[in-house]
């Protein structure tokens, strides 16, 4: 990206991609702009695998009422909270609360 932006504090313009606007930064600009690139290739991924994973889910929690067991299996969401939290510390267990609030819905 080799749009620049002008600086309202009269300091050198930047880029779209943070970077000062040059041509020794180009290289850089290029590389930034290839990142961003794959990492929204990764979001729409990690987005389509939310949205599976919200709906097989709740398909469990269905079938499950539907066969007479609980709404919930407390002991199914501690095991994947500590395999979050293993694997990504305390990000990790607040991915996994969104994840499990995604596919039973919000606690009342």
């Amino acid at each position: 990206m080799t749009t620049a932006t002008a600086s309202p504090t009269g300091t050198a313009s930047r880029t779209s991609t943070g970077v000062p606007a040059s041509p020794e930064n180009a290289s850089a600009e290029e590389r930034i702009a290839a990142l961003r690139r794959r990492l929204d290739e990764i979001d729409q991924k990690l987005i389509e695998l939310w949205r599976e994973r919200a709906a097989i889910s709740h398909e469990v929690g269905q079938t499950r009422v539907a066969a007479g067991g609980t709404r919930l299996v407390l002991a199914r969401e501690q095991e994947i909270l500590h395999r979050f939290r293993e694997a990504l510390g305390s990000d990790g267990t607040q991915l996994a609360l969104l994840l499990l609030r995604a596919g039973r819905g919000k606690l009342v």
